[in-house]
């Protein structure tokens, strides 16, 4: 089953309005342990507030200085809008506008990839133009440690580790199979054989770990160096 957003996001949105003051937002942020707040304004989107927002604030002295030569080169535009942004008093003056948003039938890597792209670590989840949810980092953590927790722990028969081994480097463009063999016994996992690249050893370990059943894992791959020709 291909997992999707609606199965992770957060119901609840703890969100702001454009005039709400910003010690509001930050009161909020703070009291529910959150680092971003959507903005809302008659039930419609219109921003977001982040912690990242108040990296550069009056009251802590961190607003951003330049030398004069640089500024005349910024314009005073750009001046105007970061002086808004370290002095303003509203949400909506220190708001991302537009933000990135998901919907909610979205599947879980449009998130990841969103949140890659953009750099951001939350996203507001829409159901057309009404804001349902919000899918964040933490949501991602939860849902990763939930399945963790829920892998089988498998029948430990030694031929099914070595096949469903064998099945999954298959599928897997990093993986010398034609360099190397797999040998199970007892639930142990024994590799040998060779290498091209030093980093093909833990893939291969954690390839091992995570097959079901699998007690442990012998290492005894030998590491080819192809340019100078040496053996590790």
């Amino acid at each position: 089953m291909v997992m999707k957003v609606k199965h992770l996001m957060t119901l609840e949105v703890i969100k702001v309005a454009p005039e709400d003051t910003i010690q509001h937002a930050i009161r909020l942020m703070l009291q529910n342990k959150i680092s971003g707040l959507p903005v809302v304004d008659s039930d419609k989107l219109v921003g977001i507030v982040t912690e990242g927002d108040f990296l550069r604030r009056i009251e802590t002295g961190t607003e951003r200085k330049r030398h004069r030569w640089l500024e005349f080169l910024i314009g005073p535009g750009r001046l105007a809008d970061e002086y808004v942004h370290t002095h303003g008093r509203k949400v909506s003056e220190v708001m991302t506008v537009d933000p990135y948003t998901v919907g909610e039938d979205a599947d879980v890597g449009e998130v990841v990839r969103l949140m890659e792209q953009h750099r951001v670590k939350r996203l507001p989840v829409m159901r057309g133009d009404e804001l349902v949810g919000i899918i964040s980092r933490a949501n991602l953590m939860q849902a990763t440690a939930s399945l963790a927790r829920a892998v089988a722990p498998g029948t430990g028969d030694d031929a099914a580790i070595r096949d469903n081994l064998i099945a999954q480097l298959g599928k897997q463009e990093w993986a010398p199979l034609n360099l190397i063999n797999i040998a199970v016994n007892d639930g142990v996992v024994e590799l040998s054989g060779a290498i091209t690249d030093i980093r093909q050893r833990n893939a291969l370990k954690v390839a091992a770990e995570n097959i079901p059943g699998v007690a442990g894992v012998r290492d005894n791959l030998v590491w080819i160096d192809l340019v100078p020709g040496q053996v590790f």
